[in-house]
């Protein structure tokens, strides 16, 4: 018979991405969809200075997320470590493209996503994860490139964006 081993927390701290946890997490997200949240957060000096830095923070993931889409033929926008953004990429891959790949975590998703519905001109949920831009403009999600893939439309939709050579 086959024993479970008991559990025991690492001795070592674990700390995400910009030292947040859940309430970092939770306090991106407030100062995105309310700017005004760090000034009137409550925290005093100290604090209204972090809000500055994570929307200075917020501000730079969304311009990364418009020059990435501005300056490349063919880009794949998704989750770290998703794994239906690395089939887009194969996909792309196997027709000769080379997609720019953006991927981001959890703190950076609502900036990203805000970011790339307005790019794409749709209100709210226009965008599906992973999002593929093809000549600046919103291809869609992974059902929509397979969709393109089997119908043939792919192909002809990379070499107008000059992804493919051929």
């Amino acid at each position: 018979m086959q024993q479970a081993i008991p559990y025991e927390p690492s001795p070592f701290p674990v700390r995400g991405r910009g030292g947040g946890g859940a309430g970092s997490l939770n306090r991106r997200r407030s100062l995105l969809l309310n700017p005004s949240f760090a000034a009137a957060g409550g925290g005093g000096e100290q604090q209204r200075l972090r809000g500055e830095e994570e929307l200075e923070e917020l501000a730079g993931v969304r311009e990364g997320t418009r020059r990435a889409v501005a300056e490349s033929a063919v880009v794949v926008f998704g989750k770290r470590g998703c794994c239906m953004s690395h089939v887009v990429k194969r996909l792309l891959h196997g027709h000769g493209a080379n997609p720019a790949a953006r991927e981001f975590g959890d703190e950076e998703e609502a900036a990203v996503v805000g970011e790339l519905e307005r790019i794409a001109g749709g209100g709210g949920g226009g965008v599906q994860l992973p999002a593929v831009f093809i000549g600046g403009r919103l291809f869609g999600g992974l059902d929509r490139v397979m969709t393109a893939h089997i119908t043939g439309e792919l192909v002809p939709a990379l070499k107008d964006a000059g992804a493919l050579w051929l």
